[in-house]
């Protein structure tokens, strides 16, 4: 059986940059449509050539704001990857979306160029909300976008950012509820987080945005549990919650520490022991695609300690946790090797971690403190 592999495609350009964004996204007055594609195909066939026999399980256009491309350029991506790798019966094809009218009005066409997942940046469901976040929609875009996605997609997703300044647990639990009624198969749920570099820390750091007390945001956590799994939504990883066998099967991907390509400016990938990176600027990553070929910026081989401490950080998440079989398959390295027993036991005995013969998991009291327990276990 060929290897599983999954391929991420990265637009990076967005009409505005949303103020708590950290993500590798620019805004441009115009593109070349026909540079853009050649180019990502060129990227795209690159990767293809170091990688023969691979079986393609998943696509993902991520971003920046993919649903801003040309359909012809993603139904170009679809076919040429399905053409390099054989591509599974039900591969799942995922592209992100901003819920503007413009760009709903694109959705057919996505559809009909092979999308069969869409990922929709409602990220609130408040018109107040989505104007502190910057969002170029208002709520009746965000709705009307998302009736549009769900008769064209067989499969919808659609985020929303929570513990927002100002923000109750009443507040959340109507604006949760609304959401879970809406009849997708799966949320993304992300707690606001200030990231550096941003407009967002900027303000931070001048007392002029106020996130909710650590209390508030541990019991709005809280909540999004209880509500999700009440409404039949499991959290299988520490922001995203699906219906059965609605998981999003590239990133798990990502979480299983498979095999995945990038291609596009500041594109990741992980394949054959390596760790591609892309150049992050539009502009030097396209001049470098019409010098060289590609896009890679680096591509260093991982030691097995760098392996082993990415997968720890990627498996943890998962509501699953890590199997230690599973773990040393992967990555060559033992899971005892690659973290601290003595501090392991501690936050068994704390009761924030399960370790077992079989795996090593968070319990739920410790799935919201998941970056902390990382940095304490990490060898």
């Amino acid at each position: 059986m060929r290897p599983p592999l999954a391929l991420y495609v990265h637009w990076p350009f967005c009409v505005t940059k949303c103020p708590y964004c950290d993500f590798n996204s620019h805004v441009r007055a115009g593109v070349d449509e026909a540079a853009w594609t050649a180019a990502l195909l060129a990227d795209l066939a690159h990767e293809a050539a170091l990688l023969p026999g691979h079986r393609l399980t998943s696509i993902f256009f991520g971003g920046g704001t993919p649903s801003l491309m040309p359909t012809a350029t993603v139904a170009a991506l679809i076919d040429a990857a399905c053409r390099y790798w054989p591509a599974d019966p039900d591969i799942e094809i995922t592209l992100e979306a901003n819920p503007s009218s413009v760009e709903a009005a694109r959705f057919a066409g996505f559809a009909a160029a092979g999308v069969n997942r869409l990922s929709l940046g409602v990220q609130a469901l408040d018109d107040a909300a989505l104007k502190l976040l910057g969002r170029p929609h208002d709520l009746a875009q965000g709705l009307a976008a998302l009736d549009v996605a769900q008769a064209q997609f067989p499969r919808v997703s659609f985020d929303l950012i929570y513990d927002r300044p100002g923000m109750t647990e009443p507040l959340w639990e109507a604006e949760l509820a609304r959401a879970l009624a809406f009849g997708t198969d799966h949320l993304s749920l992300y707690q606001l987080t200030i990231e550096p570099g941003t407009r967002f820390a900027a303000l931070h750091a001048k007392g002029q945005i106020i996130l909710p007390d650590a209390d508030t945001s541990a019991n709005l956590f809280a909540l999004t549990r209880q509500m999700t799994a009440a409404a039949g939504f499991a959290a299988y990883e520490t922001s995203n919650h699906a219906r059965l066998g609605a998981e999003s099967r590239h990133n798990i991907a990502y979480w299983t520490y498979s095999d995945y390509v990038g291609i596009g400016p500041g594109a990741h990938g992980r394949r054959l022991g390596r760790a591609s990176e892309r150049l992050k600027k539009p502009e030097p990553w396209l001049a470098q695609i019409r010098e060289l070929g590609h896009g890679i910026a680096t591509d260093p081989a991982l030691t097995p300690t760098e392996r082993a401490t990415e997968a720890l950080v990627m498996g943890l998440r998962l509501a699953a946790g890590i199997n230690r079989e599973w773990f040393h398959h992967q990555t060559g390295t033992p899971l005892e090797s690659a973290t601290d027993g003595t501090r392991i036991a501690a936050l068994v005995a704390a009761g924030l971690i399960e370790a077992t013969p079989t795996y090593l998991r968070l319990t739920p009291p410790g799935q919201p403190l998941v970056d902390a327990i990382l940095r304490e276990i990490a060898a």
